[in-house]
């Protein structure tokens, strides 16, 4: 199968199956000569994005199937959604060979993604549900699908949302862990491990790519509004696991530093 075949058909079938195959059996990887911009992903009618807005559950109610799933089915939009999104910028932005290794990089998250979804979708079913049971929504979608570059989406997907992710992975595996759910603590941790060479990956790209500047002032100035340096702190935010990850103490203290008085990290939870 063509990549860009691939591609569009993780974009626009209704087949979930689809949304979720193997890009080993991609056999060619030639650019693309069109342009491709799409306003939203294609979806069955009980995954469709949604006006209705689902409150996520509070940390003392986790110990309910029923808002365990809720949770679970949260976690689990978002990494389709990563795998619809990094397939749209792919189809947008890979325009010359020298680019392939970038795709190759972005193919390999793709599937972990699929692989964390299946693994949302599986424990969602354990306890009783399945993915389509509640309303999603399309934040990430509708912040990523404009993207004009891969420097802005290293910027905004692999150092702001998925830096984000390792803070929530971490925070909600400890969580699931304290409630004996060791079933759920284990796909988060799967989920966290993966995370950290995600957001490395996008280090090491924003470092080729920034000159003389600072790793700290080329993200800033790449990520796209209205977006800003605080959406890649999470709940419970961890220092340690940033500098795993390959990010420097430099720029930590930066971020460290940056207010706009964005509140999740201080939330009641």
């Amino acid at each position: 199968m063509k990549l860009e075949e691939y591609l569009s058909q993780i974009i626009l079938s209704e087949n979930l199956d689809f949304k979720l195959l193997d890009p080993s059996i991609i056999t060619s990887f030639d650019p693309s000569k069109k342009d491709y911009s799409y306003k939203a992903p294609g979806r069955s009618n009980n995954i469709k994005f949604s006006e209705k807005q689902l409150k996520f559950p509070k940390e003392n109610s986790l110990i309910n199937d029923d808002k365990k799933r809720v949770a679970l089915h949260s976690f689990a939009n978002h990494e389709l959604l990563a795998v619809e999104i990094m397939a749209h910028a792919i189809l947008q932005l890979y325009k010359s060979d020298e680019q392939l290794p970038i795709v190759k990089t972005l193919l390999n998250t793709i599937k972990d993604e699929q692989k964390h979804f299946k693994l949302y979708n599986k424990r969602m079913g354990e306890l009783g549900g399945g993915f389509g049971e509640f309303p999603v929504n399309d934040f990430f979608w509708k912040h990523m699908s404009s993207i004009s570059s891969f420097d802005e989406y290293f910027a905004i997907m692999s150092l702001t949302f998925e830096a984000a992710n390792l803070d929530f992975a971490n925070h909600y595996r400890n969580i699931f862990k304290k409630m004996d759910d060791i079933k759920t603590s284990n796909v988060l941790k799967i989920v966290f491990d993966d995370e950290i060479s995600h957001v490395h990956v996008g280090a090491v790209w924003l470092n080729k790519w920034k000159e003389d500047k600072s790793l700290w002032e080329y993200y800033s100035e790449t990520l796209p509004w209205p977006i800003t340096p605080a959406r890649s702190k999470g709940i419970s935010y961890n220092r340690n696991h940033r500098l795993e990850a390959g990010i420097s103490s430099a720029f930590l203290n930066e971020l460290e530093a940056f207010d706009d008085s964005f509140g999740i990290t201080k939330r009641k939870k």
